[in-house]
C-alpha cells in the first residue's frame, strides 16, 4: 500500500465529520467568547495547528461566530498546497514570517495561541541552538505581540519534557513534580526551551494582567501526524498499513501514552478559554503501555498477523523509562476526559491516510 508522505505537496482531506462532531459536542459552551473577535495562532500549519484550525472553522460555521483566525506560517504557499480547504477559507488569514521576528499584524487580538515549534530539531548537529532559539525567542516575540494587541488570554503549548526524566517508580507524572532535564546535555535543548518559555509567560503575566495558560503536552496520534518522522506510533501505523514488519528500534519496554488529536483539540480550547492563569495542565492520556504493547495494539487495530521485530532484548531488572502524565488536575478542575480509546484512535488515523 502506498502511504502518503507528509513531505509531498498533494492536498490532504479534511478530518472526518465524526471527529468534528466529537470536538463541537465537548466545546460548544466555550465558543461564544470568540464571537466577532480575532485569534492569532502560531504553529497553525503543523499537526496541532491543523486540528485547531479544523475545529475553529467547524465552530465558526456551526455557531455563526463570525470570528477570524490569523495564522503565522513560514510558507503560506506550501500550506495552501497541502491544506487548501483550510488555507483558502475566508475566515483564515495567513501571514508569512519567522516566529522569532515576524511583523505584527494590525488591530487587537483578544486571544493568542502559541503552538509553534518542531517537537524535535531536524538538524541539531548542523545547527546547535536553533531549537532553543526558536522556542525562547519565538515565545518572547509572541508575548510582545500579545501585550501590544491587548490580548486577554494567551495559551502556550509547552511539553511534558519540562519535567526531565520521569522516575521509574512514578507511574504518572503530576504538574507538581519539580525536577528538570539536565541542562548540560544537548538533547535537553527542546525541554530547556519549553521551561524558559513558561518562565517568560510567568514574567509577562506578573506585570501585564494578561492571562497566560500553559498546556504541557505529551504524545498524540491522529490525522496530520507524520508517518515518516520520529514518532513511533506514526511509524508503526505506516508499517502496519504496508503489511509489516513493524520494527521496534529499542527493547520495547519504555512506557508511553497516546491521546487522539480530537481530544487534544478539546483540551487545548478548554485550557485557553477556561483554565486559571498560569496554572499548568498536563495534556495527554493517562493510559500507559509499553512500546511493545503499542506495536501490538497497532497490529490488532489495522492488520492482525503483521510481524513485530524488536531490535534489542530487554535487560532483566533495568528501570523502566516512562513518559506518562497524570491528568487528574484537568479532570477535576476542567472536567476534561479522554473520549476516544487508543484502538479507535489508531483506526481513525489509518483510515484518514487511506488504510
Amino acid at each position: 500500500m502506498n502511504i502518503p508522505s507528509n513531505q509531498t505537496s498533494a492536498p490532504v482531506q479534511p478530518i472526518a465529520c465524526r471527529d468534528v462532531d466529537h470536538i463541537l459536542q465537548r466545546t460548544e459552551p466555550l465558543w461564544p467568547e470568540l464571537r466577532g473577535r480575532r485569534i492569532f495562532i502560531t504553529g497553525g500549519t503543523g499537526f496541532f495547528g491543523c486540528w485547531l484550525l479544523e475545529s475553529f472553522l467547524a465552530a465558526n460555521h456551526a455557531l455563526d461566530l463570525q470570528a477570524q483566525a490569523v495564522v503565522l506560517t513560514r510558507s503560506p504557499q506550501h500550506f495552501r498546497q497541502r491544506c487548501p480547504h483550510l488555507a483558502n477559507h475566508s475566515s483564515i488569514e495567513l501571514i508569512e514570517g519567522d516566529v522569532r521576528d515576524f511583523a505584527f499584524p494590525p488591530g487587537d487580538f483578544p486571544f493568542v495561541l502559541h503552538a509553534a515549534t518542531e517537537s524535535v530539531p531536524k538538524s541539531t548537529a548542523e545547527q546547535p541552538g536553533e531549537m532553543l532559539s526558536t522556542i525562547v525567542e519565538g515565545t518572547r516575540r509572541c508575548l510582545e505581540f500579545a501585550e501590544s494587541r491587548h490580548t486577554q488570554k494567551f495559551l502556550l503549548t509547552s511539553s511534558g519534557a519540562v519535567y526531565g526524566s520521569q522516575p521509574a517508580d512514578m507511574t504518572h507524572i503530576p504538574e507538581s513534580y519539580s525536577a528538570a532535564p539536565g541542562p548540560l546535555h544537548p538533547a535537553s535543548e527542546y525541554a530547556e526551551g519549553k521551561r524558559r518559555a513558561e518562565q517568560l509567560c510567568a514574567l509577562t503575566a506578573s506585570r501585564s494582567g494578561m492571562q497566560c495558560k500553559i498546556a504541557r503536552c505529551f504524545a498524540f496520534v491522529g490525522p496530520h501526524l507524520p508517518l515518516d518522522a520520529h514518532f513511533a506510533i506514526g511509524n508503526f501505523i505506516r508499517d502496519a498499513m504496508r503489511g509489516g514488519p513493524i520494527l521496534i528500534q529499542g527493547d520495547g519496554t519504555p512506557m508511553r501514552s497516546y491521546m487522539y488529536a480530537a481530544d487534544l483539540a478539546v483540551w487545548l480550547w478548554s485550557i485557553l478559554f477556561q483554565a486559571p492563569s498560569f496554572q499548568p495542565f498536563n495534556v495527554g492520556s493517562d493510559h500507559g503501555l509499553s512500546i511493545r504493547e503499542l506495536a501490538e495494539a497497532v497490529v490488532s487495530a489495522i492488520q492482525p498477523g503483521v510481524e513485530i521485530l524488536v531490535a534489542r532484548e530487554a535487560v532483566a531488572g533495568a528501570p523502566i523509562q516512562r513518559y506518562v502524565p497524570s491528568v487528574q488536575m484537568a479532570k477535576e478542575q476542567l472536567n476534561l476526559t479522554v473520549g476516544i480509546p487508543l484502538l479507535s484512535a489508531i483506526q481513525r488515523t489509518a483510515a484518514w491516510y487511506g488504510g
